[in-house]
């Protein structure tokens, strides 16, 4: 195994372990704050803090990115992380526990806020992530590194609400954060002794002094022809990726009970490691741009099939699929990203990319649930919808949040028709083929390591 790829590799267990503990603050604080309190609303807001800082801080992550060290930034990500922890412990320590069941306690919500931002000080790593990946991996091997980065991220969805249960039904928040901070306290130490080999600064680069240049930015996205419609594709699809956050758990639950729908997702987040797995194996080909979206294409037929019928194999089947595919439409992205953005620049253009997509799907999650609550739910119970429909269709409150999630798979793959065949899309492929190495002559790539063949 080459050195490039033996620190690649302690880099992506390293953030394996942080990303699972941050996740793991981030879910335990949500159930501990609806068993306090007994307030959707208060666990609702938890989850806005997240979707606006997430969109608002990432062009500011990506520039600390861009301009110091990978491995230093990720550093700093932990020793942010580390320190709002321990104030945030500190909160807790000199509360009165009735404190923290008033959902208005001032109290309650400076302690949410400090490790909310702890959670997404975390977000500097997974900008810094995938620049490592085009730094130390040769680029016929970045499509196959990208998908070990997706099993990091099913691995984490998978453990995260197990270990944050546990922990806060044992010692509430207070075990959580002791273990938060011996965590990311290790993380500190052992990037310290990591070194990865960056190239120097172009002297354009070292003249912009570290400055956010946002406007530099979108300046650069708009020369990728072709990338600022991908991006914006990518957002209209968390666009309509909010319905699922709005309405998939009230969907499920109404047709298995709270038990059984925990464990199914527990077994549906093994479909993100296969996923990812299977990328690392096989790679992306050599049009990750076409795959991208034929994966969309594929993700959206599946969210306009599964509510078909009103029955958990459907759902479960359908979900699975979606979970198995979502890894291979993220490396697509990350891949091209790496090939056509200057590595100067990948970490605001990754920055810029989360900001944008990430503030779509709040949108769609705070305006969905009243328009289903109050239209789509009467309509599909004794409404127009169950009369004209119903027979085949189904009626109910189910029916009407099924009704939903049907017309937003039309919608998901009607945009992804339209972008297979536009413009933007056309030349965004040429220019990615335009750079596009010789995989057979390349060095070393992570197929090589896996399949156990010598570099």
């Amino acid at each position: 195994m080459s050195g490039d790829l033996r620190t690649f590799y302690q880099i992506l267990i390293n953030t394996l372990l942080v990303s699972v503990i941050n996740f793991t603050v981030w879910f335990a604080v949500t159930f501990w704050v609806y068993l306090e309190t007994r307030s959707v609303f208060a666990t609702g807001v938890i989850s806005g803090i997240f979707l606006v800082l997430t969109a608002l801080t990432g062009i500011w992550f990506g520039s600390l990115v861009d301009h110091h060290r990978r491995t230093l930034m990720m550093q700093f990500s932990a020793g942010a992380s580390f320190t709002l922890y321990l104030a945030a412990l500190g909160v807790w320590a000199v509360t009165p526990a009735e404190a923290f069941q008033d959902p208005a306690s001032v109290r309650l919500w400076a302690f949410v806020v400090l490790l909310m931002s702890g959670v997404i000080a975390g977000n500097i790593r997974t900008i810094a992530l995938p620049t490592l990946v085009t730094i130390l991996i040769d680029e016929s091997g970045r499509d196959r590194a990208n998908g070990l980065v997706g099993t990091v991220s099913g691995v984490t969805m998978l453990t995260t609400s197990v270990i944050s249960g546990l922990l806060v039904a044992m010692d509430g928040m207070r075990s959580v954060l002791i273990l938060a901070l011996a965590v990311l306290g290790l993380s500190i130490v052992h990037l310290g002794t990591v070194t990865v080999r960056e190239p120097a600064p172009s002297p354009e680069h070292v003249a912009e002094g570290g400055r956010v240049d946002l406007r530099g930015t979108v300046r650069l996205v708009q020369g990728v022809p072709g990338l600022m419609a991908l991006v914006f594709f990518s957002a209209f699809n968390n666009l309509l990726g909010g319905v699922f956050m709005a309405l998939m758990d009230a969907y499920g639950l109404s047709l298995v009970s709270v038990r059984a729908w925990g464990v199914l997702w527990g077994v549906l987040s093994t479909g993100f490691i296969v996923g990812g797995l299977l990328i690392a194996r096989v790679g992306l080909g050599a049009r990750p741009v076409r795959l991208l979206l034929l994966v969309n294409l594929v993700l959206w037929t599946v969210v306009l099939l599964f509510p078909l019928k009103s029955s958990i194999i459907p759902l479960a089947a359908g979900m699975y699929v979606y979970m198995l595919l979502v890894p291979f439409a993220e490396a697509a992205e990350q891949t091209i990203l790496q090939r056509v953005v200057p590595l100067e620049r990948q970490g605001r253009v990754f920055g810029f990319a989360q900001s944008v997509e990430q503030a779509a799907s709040p949108a769609t999650a705070f305006l969905i649930s009243p328009i289903t609550q109050f239209f789509f739910i009467p309509f599909m119970i004794d409404g127009a919808g169950a009369r004209a429909i119903g027979g085949w269709f189904g009626t109910g409150a189910d029916r009407g949040i099924a009704l939903v999630f049907v017309l937003t798979g039309v919608l998901g793959v009607i945009a992804t028709v339209i972008m297979l065949n536009s413009r933007p899309y056309r030349r965004l492929s040429a220019r990615y083929a335009e750079s596009t190495p010789d995989r057979a002559d390349g060095p070393a790539t992570i197929a090589r390591v896996m399949t156990a063949e010598a570099p």
